[in-house]
């Protein structure tokens, strides 16, 4: 769930949502949380409090606030029905790696949970199933990752672009919760769970393709990153899994829009700052290694299309 960029957005269209949801900005010391770490399994209760903190029963959705969460719903809708996919393909994910995808599949449920209790009447269908093509070929034909569901190695290379483009879309929200310390670090303990779950499929991937359960004793090949990805991203980590398809992974790693607010993930400056420093033995590669960069939700979206039936409405 990018909380980050959730929150960011419904600030667009209610001014007032920090005080909707603490005017004292303690907002999480209410939910018995202060000096404890923030887990995943924690993060559905806890969003669907501070939701219905902020927007409580006497309190009606602006149908700019529902449209903002009904997109939220609709990514997890996307991202659940993918794991969820996989985890029910036959001989698809080895039974080592099934606990884990099966806590994320798990989480992307929570998360479909909490929003529609939020929303209440105002959510959306569940699309189902159906209203997703993970080939990338938008239900008109086969697309480019069409044994997405037979072939492991194709399978973590999908999830890996799903993982990336959500920890860049969390970031491209953290800006407005800068003026409010308390919200930023308690939403930053939130996004790291997810940054997580990318830095594991990626080590995942890693370990599959150079056929080495030991992953994580395996450096990335920065001339390979396309198949044998670092842990982390990588400068545009040579365009991601997948970047001569169509649809490609590219988008995925460049730069949003506009470029300046939202730079490629090969951006070495920060704050101004050159980062790289070759008297210093800072490459370019570990410069831009150092900083996640954001996604704007235009570009988000039309990732994400690429996934849905060309019928469906959602990401429109």
């Amino acid at each position: 769930m990018d909380l980050f960029k959730l929150i960011s957005d419904i600030e667009k269209v209610d001014p007032e949502v920090y005080e909707r949801l603490d005017p004292r900005r303690r907002v999480f010391k209410h939910f018995g949380l202060a000096g404890k770490a923030v887990t995943a399994a924690m993060l559905p209760g806890l969003v669907s409090g501070i939701f219905q903190r902020a927007y409580g029963q006497t309190t009606s959705l602006t149908p700019e606030i529902t449209q903002v969460l009904n997109l939220a719903l609709s990514l997890e809708y996307l991202e659940f029905y993918f794991y969820d996919s996989g985890l029910k393909a036959s001989n698809l994910i080895p039974a080592t790696d099934r606990p884990a995808f099966e806590t994320i599949r798990n989480d992307e449920s929570g998360h479909i949970k909490v929003l529609r209790e939020v929303l209440g009447t105002a959510a959306i269908a569940d699309p189902t199933r159906d209203a997703f093509d993970y080939t990338g070929g938008k239900g008109l034909l086969p697309g480019p990752f069409a044994t997405v569901f037979t072939d492991y190695k194709i399978f973590l290379g999908v999830a890996q672009s799903f993982v990336d483009t959500g920890v860049r879309a969390y970031k491209g929200g953290a800006p407005v919760l800068m003026p409010n310390k308390d919200i930023l670090e308690s939403a930053l303990n939130i996004h790291s769970v997810e940054a997580r779950h990318s830095s594991h499929v990626r080590t995942v991937r890693r370990g599959v393709e150079l056929g080495n359960a030991t992953a994580t004793a395996v450096a990335g090949d920065l001339n390979n990153l396309n198949k044998i990805p670092k842990s982390w991203i990588s400068g545009i980590d040579n365009g991601g899994p997948s970047p001569n398809t169509t649809p490609s992974t590219t988008p995925v790693y460049g730069a949003g829009n506009p470029a300046a607010t939202y730079p490629a993930e090969n951006n070495t400056t920060q704050a101004g700052v050159p980062i790289e420093n070759s008297a210093m033995g800072i490459t370019a590669a570990a410069a831009s290694e150092a900083f996640d960069e954001p996604l704007d939700p235009t570009t988000v979206k039309s990732i994400a299309r690429n996934f849905v039936k060309a019928t469906t409405t959602l990401f429109v």
